[in-house]
């Protein structure tokens, strides 16, 4: 006997066969790299493409074939997780190109990494960086040439062992940007463990050379940062002096450095030689002399519109002469002068400043010993200012009272600014 028996999967279809324009598309993607071939085909099919390309493909390849802003948002998201495109003119593209940049030059080693890994890029980086943020430069791995006892750290701490080195050198890169509008930057090395040496945090004569010649190059540049670099006042005014008169520059911060007089008096030769309104000199190290500069060129100035000092060395000769600055000038909107050792002499100034100046909005003067009277004589000022909608005076021994009373004027004149605002006409179309 025998049994004739049909065995069909129930699960087959003819629908599981995939249709030859997916088999197509497959192919296109499997082989993009080879044959970018995007602009050939339908939206439809661009979409389907684009949708499941690889993030890892060269940037020789997708740079200038790709204009996608889904793609490239998984390029950013892929890569760094979570990401804010709202500083990077709402653009995934410019994004993935500046944070990609950053990590090529925050991880060069010099003397090691080759410069075509960066020089290759540029002309595919110029076209969307516009800004750039390094935090961290490496110097060139030390070779040392005899051995050091294991249980001594005096050459690090004395520099016994190191050797005259440099890092990275923008010039190339920055100038061949020609859209970059910001620059910020920090001399140093995060997260070295074990591997501390003193020189990892120099910013050498070499290092400020180069840069000060390249900023002077950039014609482009709107702003620039420089902090936690130990400048100091030698190199502050070789950037100053090739800074001056830059077609473009608005913004300077220099905060968290080693600025002193020297530098300062630079710095105030460049508020007016410039197109500066912006100025952060934060956590230096500016006493009386450097502050009286400063008050000098702000006197005379009619572009700067903000000016932080904070965490300086004033004293009461640094604010009173800033304060006589702000009598005259017409155009600063926010002063900081917090911890800088004031105390009542400077508050008496300030409430003639306050009583007169119509042009000031913001004013710090917190972590300061302005005392009862002081407090006193600064309320007084104030009931006659219309202008001021911000005046930080926390830890400034003044007293309770006096705080509730100004906070009272304060709300008084942000009340009307936010009036006065909502009357303004429209611009014309």
């Amino acid at each position: 006997y025998s049994t004739h028996r049909i065995i069909e999967d129930p699960e087959w279809s003819l629908a599981t066969v995939p249709r030859l324009t997916e088999l197509c598309l497959q192919h296109i993607i499997h082989n993009f790299e080879k044959n970018p071939i995007l602009d050939r085909l339908l939206p439809e099919h661009q979409r389907k493409v684009l949708d499941r390309l690889s993030t890892r493909l060269p940037l020789a390849v997708t740079a200038n074939v790709i204009s996608d802003e889904d793609y490239w948002k998984r390029c950013c998201t892929e890569w760094w997780g979570v990401c804010d495109i709202s500083n990077h003119g709402d653009s995934w593209k410019q994004m993935f190109f500046k944070c990609h940049l950053e990590n090529i030059l925050k991880h060069f080693i010099p003397n090691t990494t080759d410069p075509k890994d960066i020089l290759e890029f540029i002309p595919l980086y110029k076209n969307y960086v516009r800004k750039l943020e390094i935090d961290q430069f490496l110097l060139p791995v030390q070779r040392e040439q005899k051995e050091r006892d294991d249980c001594s750290d005096t050459g690090s701490d004395f520099g016994l062992d190191t050797v005259s080195m440099q890092h990275y050198e923008l010039g190339v890169l920055i100038t061949a940007l020609p859209y970059l509008e910001e620059l910020h930057l920090t001399y140093g090395v995060k997260n070295c463990g074990m591997n501390f040496e003193w020189n990892l945090f120099d910013f050498t004569q070499q290092d400020c050379c180069n840069l000060a010649a390249a900023l002077k190059r950039c014609h482009s540049l709107k702003v620039f940062k420089l902090i936690q670099s130990k400048l100091d006042d030698d190199k502050t005014r070789l950037l100053v002096h090739n800074l001056l008169d830059h077609p473009s520059l608005v913004e300077l911060n220099l905060s968290h450095n080693l600025i002193r007089n020297r530098g300062a008096q630079a710095i105030g030769e460049l508020i007016n030689h410039s197109r500066l309104k912006i100025l952060d000199l934060c956590n230096n190290q500016i006493d009386h002399l450097g502050a009286q500069a400063l008050a000098q060129a702000l006197a005379e100035n009619s572009t700067l519109t903000s000016l932080n000092l904070r965490l300086n060395y004033l004293g009461n000769k640094g604010g009173e002469a800033i304060g006589h600055a702000l009598l005259t000038n017409t155009t600063l909107k926010s002063i900081h002068l917090g911890s800088n050792n004031l105390s009542e002499p400077t508050a008496a100034l300030f409430s003639q400043v306050l009583a007169q100046n119509t042009t000031l909005t913001s004013i710090n003067l917190s972590c300061n010993h302005l005392g009862l009277d002081g407090g006193k004589q600064l309320l007084e000022g104030l009931s006659h200012n219309k202008a001021v909608t911000e005046f930080d005076l926390r830890l400034a021994e003044v007293g309770q009272e006096t705080e509730y009373l100004i906070q009272q004027v304060l709300r008084a004149n942000q009340k009307a600014a936010t009036v006065g605002s909502s009357l303004k006409p429209l611009p014309n179309p």
